[in-house]
């Protein structure tokens, strides 16, 4: 007989355990699915942490350096890739191991191994113990997302890597080329390029970080061209081959022309693809859309109204938060709860050096949507804590209706901007106006003021800024 439970989790990462914890802490019998030891998704074990962690070092490295200009020699960094990686595993197995001690202590039952979908009931697991069903009244789908593969670029080498593969920090190449400048393209480039390799960076579209506010991107872009050896934009690559023991890479430009150059290695970061594929799920009748993800509704739920789906395969943004936020919304559904997924915003951040940081409407976003808006922009260079900081590239943007004052959206670009979005956040999830923020009296000096000067300079200047 297999073993029956209220609900079943297909997928252990952010989305997935997240769910399985509310559905446990709501007295329903839960179990959990996942090739991996412990809970923890591709974000614990190869995306948000174990990136995060090498950024952290690139930052470190970059200040060390800076250092220099306020009277501190620190001398030249050396990197010992032995011990880097150790900490970053070290960090990876602390956290995964954590969730692992959290899930028993709700009496989840962990299921390692790769789940198949019998029917729309039944879940056949194969894992390190062989095969075993499990028989399940409702299933939450958090299979997540892999790597886009490059189209039209067909070479078997271990020199080009995805993001999972440049975790692993297989060695420091001394020319890297990173084919894509979003977010995952744009980290990625910023650790290699302090540990030391001479990075280029190429992106089809205009500019860097396609979709993100130009006013945020502009001081990135300004500190990549000093820390990238090139930034090729509305460029396309149209070759890798290896020759000897380098790639060749040929480019095509805007123009038109082509060029080429070798490089030690290649980084593929072009995206990433919903796992809504490879499970069964196909046979059930859950309706998918043309890009592969699955379709729900308010409270995630699918087609099929016993099964639900969150995170990457549920459909953008794919961010590990919002992931999170879904499951516990299925798992509360499941449970009776009147419950729906319905944000006013979403942060996202992009941990750069500087770091960017947005929520709600972009300006472009709001005047796309024909929306009346004001926008105030707080440069950084008027801020006492950044100038302390050596960091006064920096910017704090907000975008309000015209008429009400209403905030709509907030950007940040530097140091610390994904630390500060969660004010703007929490201001537009209330329905706050600018003046809530620029009466919060803020402490001083820190960078969070530059939000409450933002919120003055919607009623004219602030109080260290003069201007329109």
């Amino acid at each position: 007989m297999a073993e029956r439970v209220q609900v079943a989790v297909l997928g252990g990462g952010p989305g997935g355990y997240g769910a399985a914890f509310r559905a446990a802490d709501l007295g329903l019998s839960t179990v959990v699915v996942d090739e991996a030891e412990n809970p923890g998704g591709v974000c614990l074990y190869r995306g948000c942490i174990p990136s995060k962690a090498l950024l952290h070092v690139a930052s470190l490295i970059r200040e060390a350096k800076e250092a220099s200009q306020w009277g501190v020699q620190l001398g030249e960094a050396k990197v010992d890739l032995d011990t880097l990686r150790g900490w970053k595993e070290g960090v990876v197995k602390k956290l995964t191991g954590g969730l692992g001690t959290l899930t028993k202590a709700r009496k989840i039952r962990y299921m390692q191994g790769r789940g198949t979908l019998l029917d729309d009931h039944t879940l056949q697991v194969e894992g390190p113990q062989g095969k075993e069903t499990i028989s399940f009244e409702h299933l939450i789908i958090a299979t997540g997302s892999s790597p886009v593969t490059l189209k039209g670029i067909s070479i078997d080498s271990p020199r080009v890597m995805d993001s999972t593969g440049a975790l692993d920090l297989p060695d420091i190449p001394g020319k890297l080329l990173v084919i894509g400048g979003g977010y995952i393209g744009a980290e990625l480039a910023t650790v290699y390029g302090a540990l030391g390799s001479q990075v280029t960076i190429v992106e089809m579209t205009a500019g860097l970080l396609p979709g993100v506010d130009r006013d945020l991107v502009r001081p990135l872009l300004q500190a990549m061209k000093q820390q990238m050896a090139a930034l090729h934009f509305e460029t396309k690559v149209q070759t890798i081959e290896e020759k000897g023991d380098k790639l060749l890479a040929t480019l095509e430009g805007k123009d038109g022309k082509t060029f080429q150059e070798e490089f030690d290695r290649v980084l593929v970061a072009v995206g990433r693809v919903p796992n809504s594929q490879g499970f069964g799920l196909e046979k059930l009748g859950v309706q998918v859309d043309g890009k592969g993800f699955i379709t729900v509704d308010e409270a995630r739920r699918t087609s099929v109204p016993h099964i639900y789906a969150i995170g990457d395969v549920a459909g953008q943004p794919m961010l590990a938060h919002k992931a999170t936020h879904e499951g516990q919304v299925a798992a509360e559904a499941i449970a009776g709860k009147k419950v729906a997924f319905e944000p006013m915003a979403i942060p996202a951040v992009v941990f750069t050096d500087p770091e960017i940081a947005w929520a709600g409407l972009t300006e472009e976003e709001a005047k796309a949507q024909g929306r009346e808006v004001q926008v105030s922009r707080f440069p950084w260079a008027a801020s006492g804590r950044a100038a302390t900081l050596g960091r006064g590239d920096g910017v704090t943007k907000l975008v309000v209706d015209k008429e009400n004052k209403r905030i709509l959206g907030i950007g940040i670009a530097g140091p610390g901007a994904g630390e500060l979005i969660a004010e703007g956040v929490l201001a537009i999830e209330m329905g706050a106006v600018a003046e809530d923020l620029s009466l919060t009296i803020h402490p001083h000096p820190t960078l969070s003021e530059t939000v409450m000067e933002a919120a003055e300079l919607i009623y004219g200047p602030s109080t260290h800024f003069y201007g329109r």
